[in-house]
């Protein structure tokens, strides 16, 4: 998937505690890319200038892209990688940061998403180079069903939400009982 849809997914799924859960989970949901990619992308930016959007929307050619990006990517891309750093947050925390859970949603995304032609997710690095040959997620039949996807999804959570508020403020809730107080 798409960075912007990996963090919205994580959103949704993980983040609907509150505003900063939201915007948490939808960080962590895109940090795997954001981390295997941002350097890589940003010194694109700086050297090529105004010329680098000419080139959005368009994977690059694989032998312009550093060796570290590989390196990183399979290290932000491993399931293995995800549940101990996971662990230790919760080891650490007392209890588990559900926010992070994005992460995971991420790579199990990208596993039957991503080909061996560009970049197959290896969820078992450093125990298993093993990788699904997917679907690419560029392909129109999935780009387009995940976006609508998203936008269903959103819509029904933004609505319920709105309606449950409606509903609050119509129907208040009666004062207790005065043995309650």
């Amino acid at each position: 998937m798409d960075v912007f849809s990996h963090g919205l997914w994580g959103g949704i799924a993980f983040g609907r505690r509150s505003r900063r859960s939201f915007w948490t989970a939808l960080a962590i949901g895109m940090a795997p890319d954001v981390i295997a990619f941002g350097p890589f992308m940003a010194k694109r930016l700086l050297t090529q200038g105004t010329g680098f959007f000419s080139h959005l929307g368009h994977k690059p050619a694989l032998a312009t892209i550093p060796e570290y990006v590989h390196s990183v990517y399979h290290v932000t891309h491993s399931l293995v990688v995800f549940a101990l750093v996971f662990g230790l947050v919760w080891a650490i925390r007392g209890k588990p940061m559900i926010e992070m859970l994005a992460w995971g949603l991420h790579v199990c995304m990208d596993i039957p998403f991503h080909s061996n032609a560009f970049f197959p997710t290896h969820f078992l690095w450093p125990l298993s180079d093993f990788h699904v040959n997917g679907i690419p997620w560029s392909r129109p039949y999935i780009f387009f069903p995940d976006w609508g996807l998203l936008i269903i999804v959103y819509t029904w959570y933004f609505w319920g939400r709105r309606r449950a508020k409606v509903q609050m403020q119509a129907d208040p809730q009666p004062d207790p009982p005065d043995d309650a107080k």
